[in-house]
């Protein structure tokens, strides 16, 4: 990747930061459509995202004070350590205003992360959707974890690859996504409503007479 395109790829996330901040403070979501229903991913880690916050605001009035006396030292630092606690809020707001979206209009359920994962799925290419508390992940070819507080709890099985971008483009063709939402059980009644047939567990087979 080119410097130019890293420079890109960096400017369009912090743009996607700066409106996802306006957002929050509007009380808007993105993209959540006239027939979308969301589900919100962000209320485990809003405490340790505030508590971190929080630290980088103790420490930028510190070094305000401790550098007066050498400027551009100062200054600098100053710069830094207000981008730093703007990016964290920013994060954390990405997180809240963009939510998981299960899209009924075009029978797709976008998965997504802040402002770094939006993956769209047809509802056609999910196999089985399951109630799944896992909190430990590696990476492994063909599988997306997203873990909220280091844990997820709900599993997708797709028929068949979908492609997922890196943020930085590497394409990865994904079968098998791992994400988590905070009301997970919903999610995944919904899901199955939409498609039962595959989705449903198979009834119970009586032992024979």
């Amino acid at each position: 990747m080119t410097v130019m395109r890293t420079a890109g790829v960096l400017v369009r996330h912090e743009v996607r930061l700066l409106v996802s901040l306006v957002l929050w403070v509007t009380r808007r979501r993105h993209r959540t459509g006239d027939g979308g229903q969301a589900f919100g991913y962000a209320h485990g880690q809003g405490a340790t995202m505030f508590a971190f916050a929080f630290v980088c605001v103790v420490e930028t009035v510190a070094m305000f004070v401790l550098l007066r006396s050498w400027p551009a030292v100062h200054w600098t630092v100053f710069v830094l350590d207000v981008y730093t606690i703007e990016f964290v809020i920013g994060l954390h707001a990405a997180s809240v205003v963009r939510p998981h979206v299960l899209d009924l209009n075009s029978r797709s359920l976008h998965v997504r992360y802040a402002a770094h994962v939006d993956l769209r799925i047809p509802l056609e290419k999910i196999s089985t959707v399951r109630r799944e508390l896992r909190t430990t992940h590696q990476r492994t070819e063909g599988e997306l974890d997203l873990a909220i507080g280091s844990q997820t709890t709900i599993t997708l099985q797709l028929t068949e690859p979908v492609a997922h971008f890196t943020f930085f483009g590497r394409r990865r063709d994904i079968r098998l996504v791992r994400f988590h939402a905070d009301d997970a059980d919903t999610l995944v009644r919904s899901l199955r409503a939409v498609m039962p047939e595959r989705t449903a567990p198979p009834p119970h087979q009586g032992l024979p007479s």
